[in-house]
């Protein structure tokens, strides 16, 4: 089996996510540093113009977005499960809330200019006028709306209150007993708050809100290593992408494999990936696509959050 490489930055929250979701499955992986902001010209080789950070890598296969990167750790490691039984739509449904509700409240206080002067006190202004001019691209043209200041401090007390009595009600040290995806998602727009002197105490002030972070970050992140950019894109150039899922399914907008199609994000980061639709399921979507650089390639999407159109 191929080695897992992620693309990512350290100051990436949904980077440290996919980063906890490897230290909980206790796996190795090697570390591909990717730019915080446009061009990414390394990952787009590989992806086809998807920019979100970060992009996880199996030899030919790049898997885009968190909520897929998990289950092809499900796939790599069963246990701990991700999903445990018989709470998969409860775990996945509360992770869900917790990448789009908590995180754009997050993204809302830590990038309020009190919050910048503190976390970027040392990078030169006009480095900062890149990062906010970037971001704001990044959140046009999508679903997803991004929140005020003034609206995020006004929600956030009831968000974290509802987050507290859960875990002071909750039977064992996670969201809902045992530790899954909930628990994953929901910690790193709050590891996000917490990196900034401004913002902690709007963690800190909970405190079983607190205490359960401190215990899903000793999760840590598995072992890493690092790796250029160029071994990565030899990899993929040097690899055969991994044989299609045995999934019989009927798509309900009549797309089959075969078609020459484009997908994208909808709720920001909607830069196209066009290519050739190999396999359409319940929940993935994959493309194949051949770059001068990376070679052919299978680009997997998830399909919720994603939309595909016809070319």
């Amino acid at each position: 089996m191929s080695e897992l490489i992620l693309h990512h930055y350290p100051q990436s929250p949904f980077a440290e996510k996919a980063r906890l979701l490897l230290g909980f499955k206790g796996l190795s992986w090697h570390s591909v540093l990717i730019p915080p902001v446009m061009p990414k010209p390394d990952l787009t080789a590989l992806t086809g113009g998807y920019r979100k950070t970060p992009v996880l890598q199996v030899g030919a296969d790049i898997y885009c977005d968190t909520a897929l990167i998990a289950r092809r750790l499900e796939q790599e490691k069963a246990a701990p499960a991700l999903f445990p039984q018989g709470q998969e739509i409860i775990t996945q449904g509360f992770a869900a809330w917790a990448d789009s509700v908590v995180f754009s409240h997050a993204v809302a206080l830590v990038f309020q200019p009190q919050s910048l002067a503190v976390k970027f006190a040392k990078v030169p202004p006009e480095m900062l006028q890149v990062l906010v001019a970037d971001r704001g691209k990044l959140f046009s043209g999508g679903t997803a709306a991004r929140v005020q200041l003034d609206q995020a401090l006004h929600q956030w007390p009831a968000i974290a209150g509802r987050i507290e009595q859960q875990l002071q009600h909750q039977a064992g040290d996670f969201l809902f007993g045992e530790p899954s995806i909930a628990d994953i998602a929901l910690a790193h727009p709050l590891w996000f708050l917490k990196g900034s002197s401004v913002t902690a105490p709007l963690v800190d002030a909970y405190p079983a809100m607190a205490a359960w972070l401190e215990r899903v970050l000793s999760f840590e992140h598995g072992t890493a290593t690092q790796m250029s950019a160029a071994q990565a894109l030899e990899i993929a150039h040097n690899a055969t992408p991994a044989a299609l899922p045995d999934e019989q399914f009927d798509d309900l907008n009549g797309f089959k494999a075969g078609q020459q199609v484009a997908i994208s994000a909808t709720d920001y980061g909607t830069d196209p990936v066009v290519g050739e639709l190999l396999f359409a399921g319940r929940e993935e979507l994959i493309l194949r696509r051949t770059d001068e650089r990376a070679g052919t390639v299978h680009v997997h999407f998830p399909r919720l959050g994603f939309r595909i159109q016809a070319q």
